[in-house]
């Protein structure tokens, strides 16, 4: 089972029916509960087979009916394995994979729907329960919605659905009252409730934590009057039986674990303050005379790092019983959590969505404790963060299961980038996230323009344009930063490089490193540039490269001999000549 704190009718509801069915009596289904059989289990003319651990059609069959509980208001669940044929054994029981059965259907539904299964027994026959959460949106399969309406699905339309369920769909799990009393509150919990608060410079957190007790749970809106805990505040200030993090810390992957936090049955701030306090422990200190921090700083800042911890507790799939998995590989933090991602949030658009989560209540005790961000601005802090250390940007991304893993590197910080932007003296648009981010990207792939920023700083592409056009106003020493690509023409989209003194600049802050900048080869440009913009010209590239135009004709007719590029005229030169792109995307 998953996380639960009070009552769940859909649990009593599972548990009667269990014991009605051990007790050999067929059980009429309700809203909450159906009964299904693994099609696997049955052959051409009804007759009972051994079944499969893995079966497309069961698994397809049951995914539309985990959907149409999920689009219920309340969610509900399948008992799978019992007989829904009037003859022949009540149980006949099924051999589909837990693991594989929940993945298939969370593909069946386009990725929307996270399932917890189970397997229970009952005699002999082996029956497994399928748990669906609410949906938050209306889930199809096949192309239609369906809901419960008493004992069965019917089809409904998307406007009727967001209609009736625009009060039932903001369910909160973690807002509902538990059976959870304040008695039961740990002490070392409140203990590091206050160490957090009083962490925090605001005075109202440090006021907040001077309270009593009662009084302090009270003013996070964790309790009721009667002193019951909301299943957020049975989570954080007493804990479940299973851990809810698993902090593992390794020099090198692959090594066994030097230090680890794994405990069942404390609160989820006591695991919290003991996980923080084990990766400070091997975040190294290090002095940065330059850049834009300067002075002894974390080899991973230390605010990313616990908001990747925090917003893998905070937004997870409570309903599931795994731990969410923090491992700590060298200079690498890698966050796992159980559930995959929510709310129309996608790897592609996870810095400017709007902030979504599973377990609002959650969420905001959280963000009361000063241990998480309430703005819904801490993937953004997170991402500016490690760019103004000179790292790279964190990956977020959905993998099967699903789960959502988030990877911070502090490995090899990038100082002469730092110190280059810091020698600009333009601190305010070193601080906006947007302007930061388009410079790594410069920095990187050496040119830009509206349409490839877009999607790489997830916003739409009115919004890069005022971007490019704030840094076009900046200079560098006495010159723009940014300066127009030559050759691009009139009707298209303008390009821009870095000009030929911000990038002399840049070039000798590596130089007076020993380092040389990293960028791509002059083939790898032209290729990414004319894939990009459907054309290239050596003048385009020459301005791109700085260099004269006729030193990077022979790297076009390269490509062209590649079958990459195509002349756009047969005389091969002349006024305006060019090349036209002609590979594909596996180009």
């Amino acid at each position: 089972m998953g996380t639960t704190f009070g009552p769940d009718p859909i649990a009593v509801e599972i548990d009667a029916a269990l014991e009605h069915l051990d007790a050999g009596h067929r059980v009429p289904e309700c809203k909450y509960l159906d009964f299904k059989e693994d099609s696997s289990r049955r052959g051409k003319h009804g007759e009972l087979l051994l079944g499969r651990r893995e079966d497309e059609r069961a698994a397809e069959q049951l995914a539309g009916e985990a959907a149409c509980m999920a689009n219920t208001p309340g969610g509900g669940a399948l008992i799978v394995g019992v007989n829904d044929k009037d003859d022949g054994p009540l149980l006949i029981g099924t051999s589909l994979d837990t693991e594989w059965l929940r993945r298939k259907i969370y593909e069946h539904t386009s990725r929307a729907l996270t399932v917890d299964v189970r397997e229970v027994h009952v005699h002999d026959a082996r029956l497994l329960i399928v748990r669906s959460p609410t949906a938050l949106e209306p889930i199809k399969v096949k192309g239609k919605i369906r809901w419960r309406i008493g004992d069965h699905c019917e089809e409904i339309d998307a406007t009727s659905w967001h209609h009736r369920h625009q009060y039932s769909i903001r369910y909160d799990w973690s807002a509902q009252f538990s059976n959870v009393s304040l008695e039961e509150v740990r002490p070392a919990a409140l203990d590091a409730a206050r160490a957090f608060l009083q962490a925090s410079t605001d005075e109202a957190a440090v006021e907040l934590a001077n309270c009593t007790s009662r009084e302090l749970l009270s003013r996070l809106n964790a309790i009721d009057g009667e002193g019951k805990l909301t299943n957020a505040a049975a989570l954080v200030f007493v804990g479940r039986p299973e851990p809810c993090l698993d902090y593992i810390r390794r020099d090198m992957p692959g090594q066994d674990s030097g230090d680890r936090v794994r405990i069942g049955g404390v609160s989820l701030l006591e695991q919290l303050q003991r996980a923080f306090a084990v990766a400070r422990a091997y975040n190294p200190l290090s002095h940065v005379s330059s850049g834009l921090v300067e002075g002894q700083v974390r080899q991973l800042p230390e605010r990313a790092i616990r908001e990747a911890i925090v917003n893998g507790l905070a937004h997870r799939e409570w309903g599931l019983p795994d731990a969410t998995l923090i491992e700590h590989n060298g200079a690498v933090l890698r966050v796992t959590s159980p559930g995959g991602f929510f709310g129309g949030v996608t790897a592609e658009n996870i810095i400017t969505h709007p902030s979504t989560s599973r377990n609002v209540a959650l969420t905001e005790l959280l963000a009361s404790l000063r241990i998480a961000e309430r703005e819904g601005i801490g993937v953004d802090r997170m991402v500016g963060d490690l760019l103004r250390r000179g790292l790279r940007m964190p990956t977020i991304r959905e993998i099967d299961g699903p789960y959502v893993v988030t990877t911070l590197s502090g490995v090899d910080p990038d100082v002469a980038w730092t110190s280059w932007l810091t020698g600009m003296d333009v601190p305010e648009l070193m601080q906006n996230l947007r302007t930061l981010m388009v410079m790594r990207f410069l920095t990187d792939h050496l040119w830009i323009d509206e349409d490839i920023l877009a999607p790489y700083l997830q916003v739409p592409v009115e919004e890069v344009h005022e971007t490019l056009e704030l840094l076009r106003q900046t200079e560098c020493d006495g010159e723009p930063l940014l300066k127009p690509i030559r050759g691009v023409p009139d009707e298209a989209l303008p390009a821009f490089t870095l000009s030929k003194r911000a990038s002399k600049q840049l070039d000798m802050e590596y130089a007076n490193r020993g380092l040389k900048r990293s960028v791509p080869s002059r083939a790898v440009t032209a290729r990414q540039y004319a894939r990009h913009r459907g054309r290239i010209s050596t003048t385009e590239l020459g301005v791109i490269l700085d260099v004269r135009a006729s030193n990077v004709g022979q790297v076009l007719k390269d490509l062209m001999a590649d079958g990459v590029l195509q002349p756009s005229s047969e005389a091969m030169a002349g006024r305006g000549f060019h090349y036209l792109w002609k590979g594909d995307e596996a180009s």
